[in-house]
């Protein structure tokens, strides 16, 4: 079963500027392949992407290609540094842009095109705040429909304080790190498995039905 990975870095840093992030999802990017899926890195801040909550703010707008990238992939990470205390500002634009995709649910039961693909989020930063923006962007994935396993995220962050980031602090060689990057690789692959044999049944638009009669009685 061919499955692949797609990994949006939400750096601040355009190319070729050196990114912590990049170098964190290098690291992830090798144990997918050692359970043979392909993968792809975008990083976001090289793009045109406007503001909105549509899947299309026309004009220049390069949204569009990243999102026929993620429709074309089974497993989407968001790679996001920390900035004050929380995720970056370009992964809470793309998150707010995935809005756009409730609203493409197909006609034969209102699925959205993300149904059967999977979510996972990695943070990496100098301080605290990693787990506020996983929870936060979790959550996103979740109601934009995107299927969230056990322990779908990594993380990596130094004393508090500012001080040195992943690729100065070697949080490559982080054990606790180390540990949940696997468990997130390793059960990513698996729900994306299980959801290629065994794909949601749920009809949305009978249960919409459903939900407006249960208000009206």
């Amino acid at each position: 079963m061919k499955l692949k990975a797609l990994f949006l870095n939400c750096t601040l840093k355009k190319s070729p500027e050196t990114s912590n992030t990049a170098a964190f999802i290098e690291n992830t990017e090798k144990v997918f392949k050692e359970l043979k899926v392909d993968t792809e890195i975008i990083r976001v801040v090289d793009h045109d992407i406007s503001f909105g909550n549509t899947s299309n703010e026309g004009d220049n707008d390069e949204w569009p290609e990243i999102l026929k990238k993620v429709k074309e992939a089974d497993m989407l990470i968001i790679a996001t540094p920390i900035w004050r205390g929380d995720r970056s500002a370009v992964a809470k634009m793309i998150n707010e842009r995935f809005d756009g995709i409730m609203e493409e649910g197909n006609d034969e039961n209102g699925q959205y095109p993300t149904y059967h693909k999977v979510g996972g989020v990695m943070v990496d930063g100098n301080e605290d705040g990693a787990k506020k923006a996983i929870s936060s962007i979790l959550f996103d994935l979740s109601e934009q429909g995107f299927s969230i396993p056990v322990n779908a995220f990594c993380y990596y962050v130094g004393k508090a304080g500012p001080g040195p980031s992943y690729i100065e602090a070697k949080g490559g060689k982080h054990e606790f790190t180390n540990n949940m990057m696997l468990l997130m690789v390793h059960n990513m692959v698996h729900l994306a498995k299980t959801l290629k044999n065994n794909p949601y049944t749920t009809n949305i638009k009978q249960l919409e039905q459903r939900a407006k009669k249960m208000s009206e009685e």
